[in-house]
């Protein structure tokens, strides 16, 4: 992916953010369990707070305050899978594998916009996204772990 501006690659991480609620969202509506419908709602919440985020950032507003930085492991489930597409009527198990990636692809993007000359702040703003969706695609791994158990696998 080419940005000639900052600008451009806030707003190109901003329409990213869009789509992922309206992924979330949509899995949420469509999910006929209480608990992965309360899951994906959560997400849905968390990838608004990005969004807001990065548009505060366009504003001109301090974005990084008391952010707390911590590894977060990578059990690389979502290396081993292959690239998926939602389609309405998908079980739990492709929702949470398309998940993986799609949060695998996030936190890849955040990872390289990081090594982009543009400022401490925007750096650390990068920096704390990845970790956010270093976080959220640990724990899609970890919930579909915790569902193939359950299902014998």
């Amino acid at each position: 992916m080419s940005f000639d501006t900052f600008e451009e690659i806030i707003r190109y991480a901003i329409e990213k953010e869009k789509e992922a609620v309206a992924f979330y969202e949509e899995a949420s509506r469509l999910e006929p369990y209480a608990l992965a419908k309360e899951i994906f709602e959560g997400f849905a919440k968390e990838e608004q707070k990005h969004k807001t985020l990065l548009e505060g950032f366009l504003k001109g507003e301090t974005l990084v305050v008391d952010y707390k930085f911590e590894w977060v492991t990578d059990i690389k489930r979502s290396d081993y899978l292959v690239d998926m597409t939602y389609e309405k009527g998908m079980s739990y198990a492709d929702v949470l594998r398309l998940a993986m990636k799609r949060e695998e692809k996030a936190l890849a993007f955040y990872n390289e916009l990081e090594k982009k000359p543009g400022g401490e702040e925007l750096m650390l703003v990068f920096n704390m996204l990845a970790q956010e969706e270093a976080r959220h695609k640990l724990a899609f791994e970890k919930l579909y772990d915790d569902y193939m158990a359950e299902q014998g696998d």
